[in-house]
C-alpha cells in the first residue's frame, strides 16, 4: 500500500488525540493570578464549574488479549497494536461525548415542544437574543394591527422551529449511535471469524473501520441533502478518505502499511469530529445568557440607576449622605441588638446564676448537719441511760434508743399534765424537736446538692441558642455541599439520577430486541449504541461510590457483561435487575443499609 506525497505530509502532522499536548498559553496563564481570581469569584457568584467528563464505556478486551497473538502471527511492533487500541478508544470516548451533547441538546428542545403556545412565543420573541427579540415584537405588532392580537402565528412559527432542531438532532444521534455500536461491535468480533480475517486481525479491523466512516458519510449526506442544511461553508463532500485497496488475499501488511492505515483513520475521526461539533453548534440550544439577557438587562439598569444614586450621595459629589446613613444604620443596629439580644441574655444569665453565686453564703453545709447529728445522738444516749437506769454502749444504734424515747413518750402522753411538771415528757418532746431539725438541715442539705449538680443543666441551657444557630448552618453547609445533582454526585437527586441510567439500560436492552425480532437493522445498531452510551454514563457515575463501598470489582464486571452484544437479552435483564437491587451505590436512600 502506497503513500502519496499528501497523505505523507497529513502523516507527518496528524496526531492521536491521546497524544495532544496541552496549550500553552493555559501553561503561561497558570503562572499569573488574575485568571484564577476571575475563577474564583465566578464559584463565588454560584456558576457551575466546567468539568472533565468521562462517559465513554471501556472497549472489549478482546483486542487485549489478542494484541500477543497479533504480534506473533503478524510480526507487529508493539507500539502498532497498542496506538490503535488508543485510537479506537479516542473514537468511542469523542463520539460518547459527542452523544452527550446531543442528548443535553435534544433534552431542552423537546421540554420547548411540550410548553404552551404562550411559553413557545416567548421563547421566540425573549429567549433568542435582543436582535430576535426586535423582530418578532415588530412582527407581533404588524400582526395585532392586521388580525388582531392572536399568538397562533408566533407559536406555529415556534413549533416548527423547535421541530427541526428536535429532527435534525434526533437523526445525527441515531447514526452516531450506530456508529458507535458497529465500532463497538468489529472490535468485539477481531480475530473470531475464519479465514484471512483470522491471520490478518488488524488489516481486517482496519478495513472494516474505514467502510463504517463511508457509511456515516453517507448518512450526513442524507441528511444534507434531506433537510436541505447549508453546509458547504463549513465543510464540503467527500468528507472522509478512503483507504486504497489493498490485495486482502495475498501476504500480510507490512507495519508501514498498518500506520498509514491507522494516520488515516485518525484523520477520519477528526474530520468527523469536526463535523459533528458544526452540526451541534448551529442546532443547540441557546447559551444562559442569551436565554436571559431580558433579566439581566434590567438588573444591569436597575444596578446602574443604583450606583447613579450611591455617587449623587457620596463623597465624589460632595455629598455626606452615605455616611451619616451608615452611621445610623449602624447605632440603629447595635441598639436592636443591645436592647433585644444583648441585655435579655445577660438578664437571663444573671438570674440563673444568682442562686449559684450565693450558695457558699448559704446557712447550710455539711458540718452543721453533721453537728446537729452528734447532738442528737448524745441526747438519745442520755434519755436511754437516764430511763432504763443502766449505761447504754456507745455502739447502739440511733434507731433503737430513738424507739426507747418514743415508748417513753406515750406512756408520759397518759398524764400529760403531770408528766410535763415532774416527768420526761417535756424531755422527749425536746428531743423530738432535735430530730426534725435534723431532718430539715438533711433535705436543706441534699436540696443544696440538688442544685449544685443542675448547674452544668442551666449552663448548657444557656448555650442552646448558639447549640442550634450552629446545627443550622452545619445543615445549611451540608444542603449546599449535598446540592450537586449529576449521577458522579452525591446526596440524594444524585442517587436518583443514577438509578435513572439503570432505568435507561433496561429501556435500551428491551428496545433493541424488539427491532432485531422485527428485523430493523439500523435501529437495533442504534439502540445498541444508546445502550453503550447510558452504560458508559452508569459506568464512570458509579466507580467512585463503587470503589468506597468496595463493590466496584462486581459492578464493573456486571456492566462490562451487559455491553457485550452476544449476550442474551434475558440475562442482560436479569443483570440489570440485579445493579438495581443489590449494590449499594444504586440503592434509593431510603433502603440503604
Amino acid at each position: 500500500m502506497e503513500t502519496t506525497p499528501e497523505e505523507s505530509e497529513d502523516k507527518s502532522i496528524t496526531i492521536s488525540i491521546s497524544q495532544r499536548s496541552p496549550s500553552v498559553w493555559r501553561r503561561i496563564l497558570a503562572f499569573f493570578p488574575l485568571p484564577r481570581a476571575f475563577s474564583f469569584l465566578w464559584k463565588l457568584l454560584g456558576f457551575p464549574r466546567r468539568r472533565s467528563r468521562k462517559i465513554g464505556f471501556p472497549l472489549p478486551q478482546r483486542l487485549e488479549s489478542i494484541n500477543s497473538s497479533v504480534l506473533t502471527v503478524t510480526c507487529l511492533k508493539p507500539a502498532e497494536a497498542s496506538r490503535l487500541y488508543d485510537v479506537l478508544d479516542d473514537i468511542l470516548e469523542n463520539c460518547f461525548l459527542s452523544l452527550y451533547n446531543i442528548w443535553k441538546n435534544l433534552q431542552f428542545w423537546q421540554s420547548r415542544a411540550e410548553g404552551t403556545n404562550a411559553q413557545k412565543a416567548y421563547f421566540m420573541i425573549c429567549e433568542r437574543g435582543p436582535r430576535a427579540f426586535f423582530n418578532g415584537t415588530v412582527q407581533l405588532m404588524r400582526q395585532i394591527c392586521r388580525d388582531g392580537f392572536s399568538l397562533q402565528h408566533v407559536a406555529h412559527d415556534a413549533s416548527c422551529y423547535i421541530a427541526d432542531r428536535i429532527t435534525i438532532l434526533s437523526y445525527l444521534r441515531n447514526h452516531l449511535a450506530a456508529f458507535v455500536a458497529q465500532v463497538f461491535m468489529k472490535t468485539d468480533n477481531i480475530g473470531t471469524d475464519s479465514g484471512n480475517d483470522l491471520q490478518n486481525p488488524l488489516p481486517s479491523l482496519l478495513v472494516a473501520l474505514n467502510g463504517l466512516f463511508l457509511d456515516l458519510e453517507t448518512s450526513i449526506c442524507e441528511l444534507h441533502t434531506t433537510l436541505n442544511m447549508d453546509f458547504h461553508d463549513r465543510f464540503s463532500f467527500p468528507l472522509f478518505k478512503k483507504l486504497p485497496d489493498v490485495n486482502k488475499e495475498g501476504s500480510q501488511w507490512t507495519s508501514c502499511e498498518i500506520g498509514d492505515a491507522i494516520n488515516l483513520l485518525c484523520q477520519n475521526f477528526h474530520k468527523l469530529d469536526s463535523v459533528i461539533s458544526i452540526i451541534v453548534l448551529k442546532h443547540r440550544k441557546p447559551k444562559k445568557l442569551t436565554r436571559y439577557w431580558l433579566k439581566y438587562t434590567c438588573g444591569a439598569i436597575g444596578l446602574s440607576a443604583c450606583s447613579v444614586c450611591v455617587l449623587q450621595h457620596s463623597k465624589l459629589m460632595g455629598s455626606n449622605d452615605i455616611e451619616n446613613w451608615v452611621r445610623e444604620a449602624h447605632n440603629s443596629a447595635a441598639k436592636f441588638f443591645k436592647d433585644h439580644v444583648q441585655q435579655p441574655l445577660i438578664s437571663i444569665r444573671d438570674e440563673l446564676f444568682a442562686t449559684f453565686r450565693k450558695r457558699h453564703k448559704g446557712v447550710m453545709d455539711g458540718q452543721d448537719v453533721q453537728l446537729t447529728t452528734d447532738s442528737l445522738r448524745r441526747m438519745l444516749h442520755a434519755f436511754s441511760e437516764h430511763t432504763e437506769g443502766r449505761k447504754f454502749a456507745d455502739a447502739a444504734s440511733d434507731k433503737e434508743m430513738f424507739a426507747k424515747v418514743m415508748f417513753r413518750y406515750e406512756k408520759e402522753l397518759m398524764h400529760p399534765v403531770q408528766n410535763l411538771l415532774s416527768g420526761e415528757l417535756a424531755r422527749a418532746l425536746l428531743i423530738q424537736v432535735q430530730k426534725l431539725k435534723l431532718d430539715i438541715e438533711t433535705a436543706m442539705l441534699e436540696l443544696d446538692q440538688i442544685l449544685k449538680a443542675n448547674e452544668i443543666n442551666f449552663a448548657v441551657l444557656a448555650a442552646l441558642p448558639a447549640f442550634f444557630i450552629s446545627l443550622l448552618l452545619l445543615m445549611l453547609l451540608r444542603a449546599w455541599y449535598m446540592q450537586d445533582t449529576r449521577a458522579e454526585g452525591k446526596g440524594r437527586a444524585a442517587r436518583l439520577q443514577r438509578r435513572l441510567l439503570v432505568v435507561e439500560v433496561e429501556k435500551a436492552i428491551m428496545q433493541y430486541q424488539s427491532f432485531v425480532d422485527q428485523g430493523h437493522v439500523k435501529d437495533a445498531e442504534s439502540s445498541f449504541g444508546l445502550l453503550l452510551y447510558s452504560l458508559g454514563r452508569l459506568y464512570h457515575a458509579s466507580e467512585k461510590h463503587a470503589k468506597a463501598t468496595g463493590e466496584w470489582l462486581a459492578l464493573r464486571q456486571d456492566l462490562l457483561e451487559l455491553g457485550k452484544p452476544s449476550l442474551p437479552t434475558r440475562d442482560k435483564l436479569i443483570i440489570a435487575s440485579r445493579i438495581e437491587r443489590i449494590y449499594d451505590c444504586l440503592l434509593p436512600s431510603s433502603t440503604r443499609l
